[in-house]
């Protein structure tokens, strides 16, 4: 659906793209209460609300929804933007857009938290955002949790509870090949007796590959290691340790 032309009645292939000093000129008639202004430089930024909502792509949410709610967060970064802060436009948005996304996301998330719980949360991320302005350096659970009046283990549960779920397929790292995907990064605790008569059958097929490539399937699937532990052990790149698993892996299932 990212890939439509058409999201929410906007034809994204013909949106404008303002210059920097169109951009300057339209902020100085939007401070002097010009509407037209305003919705102009709305128009004139939306490809940048379609490029952070593809960062939202892939989990089932309707991208008409997520376009109108990133355009609410334009909406408060134009709003809010002072061009005195010598910094780009999208710089100071980008953030906003994305944030507005993600309080939708937690809304609306399948996973039902407690209000209580989301309440503690939200104020824990405002008063963060508050020592962060005054420290100028992010804060600590427990200077968060001091401010609040509550223990530091109620602003983690809080936190940790509005969080995104990330699936164990979600690339992490391209290098323009394979790529690395969040499963690839954990580690397998399972004893090492479960599953013994899928290793059976894996030990016999290993046979038939090279050292490199048993020796790699041996450190992830016998002994649990990630790959970037592989990585450091063997001496090459995660990436490489990604493909050579994977090419081992195929040519193992064609002898189980």
């Amino acid at each position: 659906m990212i890939n439509k032309v058409e999201i929410c009645g906007v034809n994204t292939a013909k949106l404008p793209v303002l210059t920097h000093e169109e951009k300057d000129a339209l902020f100085k008639r939007i401070k002097n209460g010009d509407r037209g202004a305003r919705e102009e430089f709305i128009n004139g930024n939306l490809r940048l609300v379609l490029s952070v909502i593809q960062r939202f792509s892939g989990r089932g949410e309707n991208m008409d929804d997520l376009f109108q709610v990133g355009c609410i967060g334009l909406m408060k970064s134009i709003d809010n933007f002072d061009p005195s802060y010598n910094v780009k436009f999208s710089t100071y948005a980008v953030p906003m857009i994305i944030g507005e996304v993600r309080r939708y996301l937690r809304d609306n998330n399948s996973i039902r938290v407690s209000r209580s719980l989301r309440d503690i949360a939200y104020k824990a991320l405002k008063v963060r955002e508050e020592l962060m302005n005054k420290n100028e350096k992010d804060p600590t659970v427990e200077q968060i949790a001091k401010a609040l009046g509550i223990e530091k283990e109620d602003v983690v549960q809080a936190l940790d509870a509005i969080q995104d779920p990330m699936s164990l397929y979600e690339p992490i790292y391209n290098d323009g090949g394979d790529a690395i995907f969040v499963i690839d990064q954990v580690s397998d605790e399972k004893s090492v007796d479960e599953n013994w008569l899928e290793k059976i059958s894996l030990k016999e097929a290993m046979k038939k590959l090279g050292a490199r490539e048993k020796h790699i399937l041996n450190l992830r699937f016998y002994k649990g290691r990630t790959q970037m532990e592989v990585a450091q052990e063997i001496g090459i790149s995660q990436a490489q340790v990604s493909r050579l698993e994977k090419t081992a892996l195929k040519q193992v299932k064609k002898y189980i």
